[in-house]
């Protein structure tokens, strides 16, 4: 597989709707560029923004996305971990795509902003990637 491949999935973010262009993107973009994309499901239906991109420290990787759902301003918004290789950037649409159902993502309990959950946690962080039908990315690590 090629890293310009955009069907390749070594644990990242698939990408859709787009060239190899100069400059940063699609490819390595600034992790701010993608707070407040837009996220759909797989039923077509806007469920949210990206709010944070969360870095795995020791291994240099993207381990999540953090949805950001409903709310008004940054008030009473839920908050839901998506592993980050469960989500496809669509660069023609500028929008971030999940391949589960909405009712899904409402049907997880999710968090809030001040309650997060320990993401280094592998028993929460496998039973996370599960939900989303993901094979945990610190298992393809040698």
């Amino acid at each position: 597989m090629s890293m310009l491949d955009p069907q390749a999935n070594s644990g990242g973010a698939r990408i859709v709707g787009g060239g190899v262009g100069e400059g940063p993107g699609p490819e390595i973009m600034a992790a701010d560029t993608l707070d407040g994309n837009k996220v759909y499901t797989s039923d077509g239906e806007h469920v949210g923004k990206i709010s944070d991109i969360m870095l795995d420290v020791r291994t240099g990787r993207v381990a999540y996305a953090v949805l950001s759902e409903g709310g008004f301003l940054g008030i009473g918004d839920k908050l839901h971990a998506i592993p980050w290789g469960a989500l496809t950037l669509d660069t023609a649409e500028k929008c971030f795509r999940v391949d589960i159902a909405a009712q899904r993502i409402k049907d997880d309990p999710g968090f809030d902003k001040d309650h997060w959950p320990t993401m280094a946690d592998q028993t929460w962080g496998t039973q996370l990637h599960e939900y989303y039908g993901q094979e945990p990315y610190w298992r393809d690590l040698h």
